[in-house]
């Protein structure tokens, strides 16, 4: 039986990588007896599937990762509330579905990820000129490393969506919203604000959503209803 699991993971907890999330969860996992599936070989690991990286010091109110059970007579609605006492604070696990059928990996899934961001040392007015600009534009470069070699790319394809969404709440900047798509070549925050602001900090990440494509129509990936999305929002507002 597959299980996948929806969590957040927003305040000092941000600053640690995707490894070592993903040894918080076998640890959490292993204290609730959950009698995971293991890969078979000489060096047999639990088979846990995790969505893509978050950027380390990012915050994410929609992370998921896909976890082998054996068997299948488990109240997989009873995992959640078992499952977030035993990770750190900061981390806690909203849903729990059975995925039956074929299943696809979340990273080939995935689609597109919508973010908040607050960007420093840019007024509303500047912010806004630059958003109207990219968004005008049908090129738009980008400087990346490949192997200790600079290479410049555009990235305009990639933007979907970039709204300025107000003053941030400290006075340091404003903050945005933005929806990026992952394939071809997903597109880092970090590259939109170098792309659209020309070196303005990023001084805040938060991923809102994540996106799968079914029947032609994009998707979010294990929506959580009003109820138990509410209390996560007000880590974006905040």
């Amino acid at each position: 039986m597959r299980v996948r699991f929806r969590f957040s993971k927003v305040g000092k907890v941000r600053f640690t990588s995707h490894r070592d999330v993903a040894r918080m969860w076998e640890r959490a996992v292993r204290r609730t007896y959950l009698p995971i599936a293991y890969s078979e070989g000489f060096s047999p690991r639990p088979k846990m599937s995790f969505g893509l990286a978050l950027p380390t010091g990012g915050e994410s109110l929609a992370e998921f990762v896909d976890i082998d059970v054996v068997g299948d007579d488990y109240a997989v609605d009873d995992l959640p509330p078992r499952l977030s006492p035993l990770l750190p604070v900061g981390v806690e696990v909203s849903r729990a579905v059975v995925l039956t059928g074929p299943t696809v990996s979340l990273q080939a899934d995935v689609m597109a990820s919508s973010w908040v961001m607050q960007v420093g040392q840019i007024s509303l007015p500047q912010a806004q000129d630059a958003v109207d600009a990219a968004l005008a534009s049908e090129i738009l470069m980008v400087s990346r490393d490949r192997k200790g070699a600079e290479s410049f790319d555009d990235v305009r394809p990639a933007i979907e969506s970039l709204e300025v969404a107000g003053a941030a709440t400290d006075g340091q900047g404003v903050m945005l919203r933005a929806r990026t798509l992952l394939k071809p070549r997903g597109l880092r925050p970090g590259e939109l604000t170098q792309a659209v602001f020309a070196g303005a900090p990023l001084r805040r990440l938060v991923r809102t959503h994540q996106w799968i494509e079914r029947n032609g129509a994009r998707v979010e990936l294990l929506p959580l209803d009003a109820t138990a999305l509410a209390p996560t929002l007000e880590v974006v507002s905040a």
